[in-house]
């Protein structure tokens, strides 16, 4: 039978994860985890890149990351 792998598994771990999103080093700790910061930001986010593709929205990446930073993470 061969070599089985958990490959379709990891990539589905790594794409539902955002790894922009870490705490800063020394600062103040986010008042709660990265999934539940900026809904509405994600949201917009989320549906863009769906719709139009990532390079098509680089204004709700934008937004997005600056409420993720003014949460407390440093991204």
């Amino acid at each position: 039978m061969g070599s089985s792998t958990s490959k379709g598994v990891e990539v589905a771990q790594s794409a539902a994860s955002e790894p922009v999103a870490a705490t800063n080093g020394g600062g103040a700790k986010p008042k709660c985890n990265a999934c539940c910061v900026c809904p509405e930001t994600k949201r917009a986010r989320d549906q863009c890149m769906v719709e139009r593709g990532e390079e098509n929205c680089t204004e709700q990446i934008e937004a997005h990351k600056k409420c993720m930073r003014n949460a407390g993470f440093n991204i």
